[in-house]
């Protein structure tokens, strides 16, 4: 399904970049530009809109205020943060405001469209370079679901146990010297997990084990 992209970005070279790298894309229909938060909502309240790649520095509004209005106006909407902000809090405010990824500007472009494809699908999606700070938050604070356990899900007690070891932050490599088992066997491991997680990557899987007190 093609979706409708805008942009907002208040420098224009920046802007450029970001319009160049979605232009041509396959899941791409229309690409639209704001270089303001006030900007970026009244196209937003005028046309239909899917994804909206927000920078947090904007002039006036921020894009933080930003992002919470578009989520109230439309809870569907998929917003992407792209910033070389990295605060705890201007963070935690973004996915307090409804913000489904949270990437660093220094992204790769082709990683980018790759990014935005899966959170379009469904998937939220933190920078490594941030991880740390949702894995923290989480875990200092209540469950958003029922807190379960592994037979909740249906996880043996080595997937547990590698579940465990993910939250904690250790590598595919670090948990098979960890349990002495090997890369392989690890990675078909996380592969059950993310599967009966329901979840696409490490990072989900460990926050949905952390707020829902699954280990």
């Amino acid at each position: 399904m093609k979706q409708n992209i805008l942009i907002v970005e208040d420098h224009e070279l920046t802007r450029f970049g970001l319009k160049t790298t979605f232009e041509g894309v396959d899941y791409v229909e229309n690409i639209y530009e704001a270089e303001s938060a006030e900007a970026a909502i009244e196209i937003f309240n005028n046309n239909k809109i899917d994804i909206v790649i927000m920078d947090l520095g904007l002039p006036n509004m921020n894009g933080i205020e930003a992002t919470r209005q578009i989520k109230n106006s439309n809870k569907d909407v998929k917003v992407i943060i792209l910033t070389s902000h990295n605060e705890e809090k201007e963070v935690l405010n973004s996915l307090k405001a409804g913000a489904n990824a949270y990437c660093s500007k220094e992204i790769n472009p082709q990683r980018l469209v790759q990014v935005v494809q899966s959170v379009a699908d469904g998937a939220a999606w933190f920078d490594p370079s941030i991880a740390h700070i949702v894995l923290n938050a989480s875990s200092n604070t209540s469950p958003v679901e029922t807190a379960g356990n592994p037979k909740d899900y249906d996880l043996t007690a080595r997937e547990a146990q590698i579940l465990k070891l993910m939250t904690e932050g250790y590598s595919n490599m670090e948990i098979a010297q960890i349990l002495v088992i090997s890369i392989n066997t690890t990675k078909a491991h996380v592969a059950n997990i993310l599967q009966k997680l329901e979840v696409d990557d490490r990072l989900q899987a460990a926050l949905k084990a952390l707020k829902n007190k699954i280990v």
